[in-house]
């Protein structure tokens, strides 16, 4: 079945209008016809099952036959990744979308060789946010993640932010497996962690400095295991990790 993206406020109602970006790939490159079925996502747990009902040049109209709502995960995940080069960054956003993170930051660390000024940092995220658009279309995620613009890891140290389940992949001496960390959490609370972060860092990994000021800011230092990951393999190696753990 074809998949649509919608924004949540133009989801109201018994009819649904494509238009724009997704009028277009309806018409031009899927050829959807009068009759056909097809599933509009709005990215916050609502699938609507639809049939075409018509198309003109620059809309395509459906008729919702049924809507079915679909509960958040149980654990709310936070990637922050350290940017890669090239068109990397895409393939991890499409994985994070795949494995159900519910946010995406990229980080500029100091080992990252992109460099970009406020304009760019905005133009960044909405490119990110159409990959992750893209990618709950074809697996079919209810959910979409939040891609916010590439930042600091100090920027982001200075919100605050608390997490049940805050990790960070490190190549450094003193790091554990991620199992006993959820381990330990599931025997002081008697449940799953409702929340969680995960730091992963660029080729080389995060400096020295990096990793003490984020392990001061209270993520827990993981191993990935005896071998070197990639980057994307890293990113999936740790969002695999946490569905796991919290299914």
């Amino acid at each position: 079945m074809h998949r649509f993206y919608l924004r949540p406020e133009q989801c109201s109602g018994p009819v649904l209008f494509l238009t724009g970006r997704e009028a277009h790939h309806a018409r031009q490159v899927l050829r959807i016809r009068k009759g056909d079925d097809a599933t509009v996502l709005d990215g916050v747990g609502h699938e609507f099952l639809c049939t075409m009902e018509e198309a003109d040049r620059d809309k395509v109209k459906l008729s919702v036959i049924e809507k079915r709502d679909h509960p958040p995960l149980p654990c709310q995940t936070t990637l922050l990744q350290a940017m890669p080069k090239g068109k990397i960054i895409e393939t991890i956003i499409q994985k994070a979308t795949e494995l159900g993170a519910a946010r995406v930051i990229p980080l500029l660390t100091e080992r990252v060789a992109v460099r970009l000024d406020e304009k760019e940092t905005a133009q960044k995220a909405a490119k990110l946010q159409l990959v992750a658009i893209e990618a709950i279309k074809q697996c079919g995620a209810a959910w979409l993640p939040k891609i916010e613009a590439p930042i600091t890891p100090a920027a982001f140290l200075a919100r605050q932010e608390k997490f049940e389940m805050p990790l960070v992949g490190s190549l450094q001496p003193g790091t554990r497996s991620p199992r006993e960390y959820f381990q330990t959490f599931r025997a002081n609370h008697a449940r799953n962690p409702a929340s969680a972060c995960v730091w992963v860092g660029p080729e080389g990994d995060f400096t020295k400095g990096e990793i003490e000021a984020i392990v001061a800011g209270g993520a827990f230092p993981i191993t990935l295991g005896p071998l070197v990951l990639r980057v994307e393999t890293a990113a999936t190696y740790c969002l695999s990790v946490i569905g796991y753990e919290c299914l």
